[in-house]
This record gives C-alpha cells, structure tokens and sequence, in this order.
C-alpha cells in the first residue's frame, strides 16, 4: 500500500480491484474491498495501523468489489441504486451462471451475501468527516446506473471507480454512455485539473487516459448505432470487440478473459439499448 498523498493511500496488490484508503485523525475510510475474503482482513490489518477504520464505501455493485465486503464489520455506503442491486443477488449464488470476464468469477459459489448490503444508500451527494477531513461520495454513473466517485478535495484525489480503463476493455453490459462520457467531460475539466484520479483497475491514469477513454466509448455508440440500422440480432455486437479492443494494451495472459468481458457487456449493451423491439 502506498501513500499518494498526506492520508490518501492505494492498494494494488490483489485480485479484483485497486482499493482506497483515506486516514485522518487517527479514523480510517476505505474504498472497495479485495475479492477473497482472507486478502481483505490483511489489508484491513494494514490499514487499521494507520487508523481505525470506520467507514467502507463501493463505487457501485460489480461483483469485484462487493463479494469481499462480506468480511468486513464496518458502517458500510453506496449509491442506492447499487445497494438495491447488492440486495437482490441469490444467497448463494453462483459466479459462472452469466460470464461477464469478472475476477469475481473464479469463486463460483458465493454465499453470505446478505453481509455485503450496504447499510446507507444515497442519491446524488454524501459527505462524511473523518476528524476535520471532509471525504464527499458523488454519484457518476456511467459504467453502472450505481457508479460513484470519492473525493478528497483536500488532498486533490478522486477515486473514480470503472469510470477509466487502460489496459483492458470494461464491461459495458449495463453502461449509460452519456453519463459515462459526462463524467470523462468533466474528468477532463478545470474543477479536477490538478487532481490525482484513481482508477479502480489501473490505479493512477494521466490525463490522457480519459481522452482514450472517451473515443473508446463514442467508437462503441457509433457502432453500435450502424448495427442497429441494419437490423441485426443482438449476438452480433460480440463480433465488434476485435477492433474495440485495439486501444487497450491487454496482456496475452489475460486477453481471453478480457475479450469475453468485452464480448459479453457489448451483447447486452445493444440487446437493451440499440436493438429494435
């Protein structure tokens, strides 16, 4: 775990996604959690060095992210609409039932679910004091209709979640892709100029990730766009994903997996937004 800033710190060291952690006044906030249940009382040991942790926030309800909250004994926030997502997963339930290229899925069978429902949920603002830091929760959907960012303004970092990708494609199954080129626009914007943006699967990204960010989803709109004009069935959109994914830099070991997130999220995608009913 390193320190990007004074009490802003970011985990990178296990599977599923990168994690968060804001440390002031001797009071701990986290964000996300590591997918195994046994890796997230190691960090939560590592950090509760720093400070007592109080707080576990998810950036919304991707399995990635949530299945290790069930570990963990803290006041625990999302979006609304990724706590109601959360809560109305089967107890047990079965990782490989829908493949979507999730980390989540090597577990198979998860069980103890309902330990993972946030117990606050909240619309569009939320911010919580740790000591005199003021840590702010703002809804950005994009990736998910639950999606939120953590900002530090203090310390000029956000925490933005599935919001950016580098190195492999996301899942795109329950995208919005206004919001998500919103959030970019304003990624790109004066207010975060000098901000440290933290990617939830690539860690910290340069400015000009969320430039190739952008043309990657507005590639995605376009051609998802000329399907529809053709009339195509929805498992057509899996054949785009070769040339979608050209702009990432996916490693040969992980680019099956990648290319069945891609695959996956694109049929979905078209099947509930683009195709004609």
């Amino acid at each position: 775990m390193r320190e990007l800033v004074k009490g802003v710190f970011l985990e990178e060291d296990y599977p599923g996604v990168r994690l968060g952690a804001v440390v002031a006044d001797g009071a701990a906030l986290l964000v996300d959690t590591p997918l195994r249940i046994e890796d997230g009382r190691e960090w939560l040991a590592g950090v509760g060095a720093r400070g007592r942790p109080r707080y576990l926030v998810l950036l919304d309800d991707h399995p990635d992210r949530v299945y290790g909250a069930r570990g963990f004994d803290l006041a625990l926030f999302a979006h609304h609409r990724a706590r109601e997502a959360i809560a109305a997963w089967p107890d047990p339930l079965r990782s490989s039932a829908h493949l979507q290229g999730a980390e989540a899925e090597r577990l198979k069978r998860v069980s103890g679910l309902a330990r993972a429902v946030p117990h606050v949920g909240f619309d569009d603002e939320l911010h919580l004091l740790l000591g005199s830091m003021r840590v702010e929760l703002w809804h950005r959907p994009g990736p998910r209709p639950g999606s939120i960012w953590v900002v530090v303004p203090s310390a000029r970092v956000v925490f933005v979640g599935d919001t950016v990708w580098t190195h492999e494609p996301p899942y795109l199954g329950e995208a919005d892709l206004e919001a998500w080129l919103d959030s970019l626009a304003e990624l790109r914007g004066t207010a975060f100029a000098r901000y440290k943006i933290v990617s939830a699967r690539d860690g910290l990204v340069r400015r000009e990730a969320l430039t190739a960010m952008s043309g990657f989803l507005r590639k995605v709109a376009s051609r998802m766009a000329r399907l529809r004009q053709h009339g195509d069935e929805p498992q057509a959109a899996a054949r785009l994903a070769p040339q979608l994914a050209k702009g990432f830099r996916m490693s040969a070991a992980r680019r099956e997996q990648a290319m069945l997130r891609l695959q996956a999220g694109l049929v979905r995608l078209y099947a509930e937004q683009f195709a004609r009913g």
